[in-house]
């Protein structure tokens, strides 16, 4: 489980002291207990490394959206420390499909649900997250999906 390999990671990191990485280790797993508060109302979640990985992929989300801002103020020490925080938290997702893989299994989602305008996106979408779910970014995928159906 990827919530084990976190403690893990964090465990690791405080006995050889890296600061810098134990504080991004120790935001993960605040981040992922967080979620977990908002899930319990709900039920638990039928898998919890997709949970998880949510949790990440919205961190590394949050973290490339201010080094961005970073950048553009002119604060390239700040925008450094976001990337490294990116850098650690990208460890433990799941392995990525490239950007030819994923765009050839959108298509065929596309071609199977036969989606012809942007009025179809959201059905397209929904089975992206379904069947690619955690093994692309939701932000990523959409931008695919867009450039499939234009």
């Amino acid at each position: 489980m990827i919530r084990d390999d976190i403690k893990a990671a964090t465990i690791a990191a405080m006995k050889s002291g890296n600061k810098d990485e134990v504080g991004t280790l120790r935001l993960v797993q605040a981040a992922i207990k967080n979620r977990d508060i908002e899930v319990r109302t709900g039920g638990a979640p039928a898998n919890d490394d997709a949970l998880v990985t949510e949790v990440l992929q919205k961190m590394i989300k949050q973290r490339r959206e201010s080094a961005e801002v970073y950048r553009k103020g002119s604060r390239e020490d700040r925008a450094a420390v976001e990337e490294a925080e990116i850098a650690v938290i990208e460890r433990f997702l799941p392995q990525q499909l490239s950007d030819a893989e994923a765009e050839a299994r959108i298509r065929e989602i596309i071609a199977e649900t036969g989606a012809s305008s942007m009025k179809d996106m959201g059905r397209v979408m929904a089975l992206v997250k379904e069947r690619l779910g955690t093994s692309i970014e939701p932000a990523r995928a959409s931008a695919l999906v867009k450039s499939a159906l234009a």
